[in-house]
């Protein structure tokens, strides 16, 4: 039977239809999560700004917030009192569930740190917690510039001196803290001065 003005006889007939694909679900997840870790390092930021914790600072580069660059000053009564250390700062998107990662943009020669810059210390590591902030960051790398742990160094030489903090010793390590492309030459008297051991107890 034909169909006229969209009837079969007295039935009507439906439109055709074409398939059309189901939308898709917006991913909101990590927009939600974005904005969370945002207002998280502006909070932080504040904070730290309003702190007045002697010897340390942090700030966003340029406009960029999950990338900071930090310094922090030697503790009074240590071998660095009186140096300046710049640092990076750079954290991941699921901050502060995951730690950021932190290293020394300005050579430093310690037991904890190694000639790129990448600093041993267990709350960047598994010891982290989202509890953890940047200034609680900055205060425990500072501490540990004058209370480095040399039973799991990251630079043995350093670690071996630290050991061994005698007049001459100290003067060395002020001098590659403040140029570190002196390393090499530590590294030579190191060897020289283990030979002239070994051969004393011949």
């Amino acid at each position: 039977m034909a169909t006229v003005n969209g009837y079969q006889g007295n039935t009507p007939v439906a439109a055709p239809t074409t398939a059309t694909a189901p939308k898709q679900p917006v991913n909101t997840l990590k927009t939600v999560d974005t904005q969370s870790v945002l207002k998280r390092l502006q909070s932080e930021l504040m904070a730290l700004m309003m702190s007045g914790d002697s010897g340390i600072s942090a700030f966003p580069e340029e406009d960029n917030i999950f990338c900071w660059k930090g310094t922090i000053q030697g503790s009074k009564d240590t071998v660095f009192e009186g140096t300046e250390y710049r640092l990076s700062l750079s954290f991941p998107n699921d901050y502060p569930f995951k730690p950021p990662k932190v290293k020394f943009e300005t050579g430093c020669f310690h037991p904890n740190v190694d000639i790129y810059g990448n600093i041993c210390l267990d709350i960047l590591q598994d010891k982290w917690s989202s509890a953890y902030d940047v200034r609680t960051i900055l205060l425990s790398i500072q501490s540990l510039l004058g209370e480095p742990n040399t039973s799991s160094p990251l630079n043995s030489q350093a670690a071996q001196l630290w050991s061994n903090q005698e007049g001459n010793i100290i003067c060395i390590w002020i001098i590659l803290s403040l140029y570190p492309r002196a390393y090499i030459f530590l590294v030579a008297f190191v060897c020289l001065n283990n030979v002239f051991q070994c051969s004393c107890r011949i």
